[in-house]
């Protein structure tokens, strides 16, 4: 049974409403409990969300104009078209005494729909420069940070290449939705290119198969199949646990062609793997080429495979590139930052 908050205790809500994994729901999921740990009383409400998070009843809704314990007002924290929608019904036209928060990371320009949406917000923020540059209001870029309790170094046999029964030494590794928007056949024909000239590597793909992107991934095995390379290029599917496969990886490759923020290349980081990206979505600001990875332009395959090529023929300097990974991190995305950040944010708009 999911963990149940009351609506009197609640300061802050972060709706989910979409049923699916997605980005979003993976902040959210990671986000919830470092907000909770520094004292700001979030709790969640819909679907797809684990059971460890606190979460309100769509019948605890009616007693939101009911003040929280303390006083002031609560968050509503929306992060999609929907959610905001939705807490304009609660606050304009059912008057509860909420104030509205989106956190906005598309890197594209938004819909005349959306646009709307966003004014009548009480607030806003950007998860990068980029993503608020879109943006036509005032709003504060408070970049996504990942958990480094749940993402770290490798600490045992289990989290190594030997631990996974893999052929080769090294392990380079991509992972999200398998479909075209995530550049998920660059990799793989990247990998048929460049996997025969580097023995010592096996490559993974991990990652769900929605039913419409079914054929798609059906021709990227109809590929490897072609070229041979069925026992060094392994498309897992969706694993149970992606954290254990970030440490197993000497390189992590993000090829994404469109992307919103992308948390993939900093659980990666912190998991002491060095990083291969495009520069879609927040990719670019994540990694430092050269010290910590490689940045390609988005969609370019050649650029893409020959920073590939680059560690693949020497490990030493990927493994030296995935210790400054872990470092920069560390001081750069730590989720705690962001939760602070954003408390600070909620306190303004409860104060204002």
């Amino acid at each position: 049974m999911p963990q149940s908050a009351t609506a009197a205790e609640t300061r802050v809500i972060a709706p989910n409403f979409k049923r699916r994994l997605s980005g979003v729901t993976s902040t959210i999921v990671q986000l919830v409990p470092e907000q909770n740990r520094q004292g700001q009383h979030v709790a969640v409400i819909g679907p797809g969300l684990p059971a460890h998070l606190p979460h309100l009843r769509w019948l605890d809704l009616l007693k939101l104009w009911q003040k929280p314990a303390g006083g002031g007002k609560r968050i509503w924290h929306a992060r999609r078209n929907n959610e905001m929608l939705f807490g304009l019904l609660l606050r304009d036209v059912l008057r509860m005494p909420i104030r509205l928060l989106f956190t906005s990371a598309a890197q594209r320009h938004h819909s005349r729909y959306t646009r709307w949406l966003i004014a009548k917000m009480d607030a806003v923020v950007a998860t990068s420069e980029r993503s608020g540059s879109y943006l036509k209001v005032p709003h504060e870029v408070v970049s996504h940070g990942v958990d480094l309790a749940l993402f770290h170094p490798p600490e045992g046999l289990s989290d190594t290449m030997a631990g996974t029964g893999l052929p080769g030494k090294y392990l380079i590794g991509c992972s999200g939705r398998i479909r075209h928007q995530k550049g998920t056949d660059l990799f793989v024909r990247a990998m048929i290119e460049l996997l025969p000239r580097y023995p010592d590597w096996t490559a993974i793909v991990t990652g769900r198969v929605t039913a419409d992107h079914k054929p798609f991934a059906a021709s990227l095995e109809a590929d490897i199949k072609a070229a041979g390379l069925e026992d060094r290029i392994r498309i897992l599917g969706e694993v149970d646990d992606i954290k254990p496969w970030y440490r197993r990886l000497t390189l992590y490759v993000a090829p994404s062609r469109n992307e919103g923020f992308g948390l993939t290349p900093l659980e990666a980081m912190a998991s002491n793997t060095a990083v291969v990206a495009s520069d879609a979505g927040a990719y670019a600001g994540m990694i430092v080429p050269g010290q910590t990875g490689e940045i390609a332009p988005a969609g370019d395959y050649e650029t893409l495979r020959d920073a590939i090529a680059r560690y693949l023929a020497d490990p030493a300097l990927a493994e030296a590139h995935g210790e400054a990974a872990l470092a920069d991190v560390r001081a750069r995305f730590d989720l705690k930052g962001e939760a602070a950040a954003l408390g600070a944010i909620y306190e303004t708009l409860e104060r204002n």
